[in-house]
């Protein structure tokens, strides 16, 4: 199988280094594709990868005019890809890598945000842990304003409930769901049944 490449933007065509085996699951070309032309304009972006591995969807953004992005991933195999790829792309200077496992590597990146853009593309089995650092974000003010945070989980799963978050929008490829999140109104105190004294 050849190796994926950057879809669009400065970067275009440029291969992308990944790790071998099925630790990670990378996005596919066709979902990034379909996924970025939801997502439309990156310039000046400041993006997060969640579960980054390779950091594709990161070097997708960057090339497509992101200011910079924070790549959280804690596989040795899959952050030996990324720190290859930041080399090869030249992207040293608009990369923070942080390599530590969630929900630990929070603290690290979110004191490079607040954040535009969330990607989120965890282990499907870790589908609820992942709502929680996403949660996590919300309360510890690491969103920017009009923030859009990107879920993929399995497509036999319901877009997920996050606590300040409202789903904008699904899409379904494949096996593959994308939900696009934004904060909402919500209290998350009284999403859980809790009202404050």
């Amino acid at each position: 199988m050849s190796a994926p490449r950057v879809i669009a933007g400065a970067f275009r065509g440029r291969p992308l280094k990944v790790p071998r085996g099925l630790m990670t699951r990378p996005t596919g070309a066709r979902v990034r594709e379909a996924l970025f032309n939801v997502l439309g304009d990156m310039t000046g972006a400041s993006v997060l990868d969640l579960y980054a591995g390779s950091g594709a969807l990161a070097f997708e953004a960057l090339s497509r005019g992101a200011a910079h992005a924070v790549l959280v991933e804690h596989d040795r195999a899959a952050l030996a890809c990324i720190r290859e790829n930041v080399a090869a792309l030249g992207v040293e200077a608009r990369s923070v890598i942080v390599p530590l496992a969630l929900p630990r590597a929070l603290g690290q990146a979110t004191a490079h945000g607040p954040f535009d853009l969330v990607f989120c593309d965890p282990p499907w089995a870790d589908l609820r842990a992942a709502t929680d650092t996403l949660a996590h974000l919300v309360r510890k003010g690491a969103l920017g304003p009009g923030a859009r945070l990107v879920l993929e989980h399995s497509a036999r799963d319901d877009v997920p409930r996050v606590s300040g978050l409202e789903p904008a929008e699904r899409r379904v490829w494949g096996d593959t769901a994308v939900a696009l999140l934004v904060p909402g109104d919500r209290d998350p105190a009284a999403e859980d049944g809790r009202t404050e004294p």
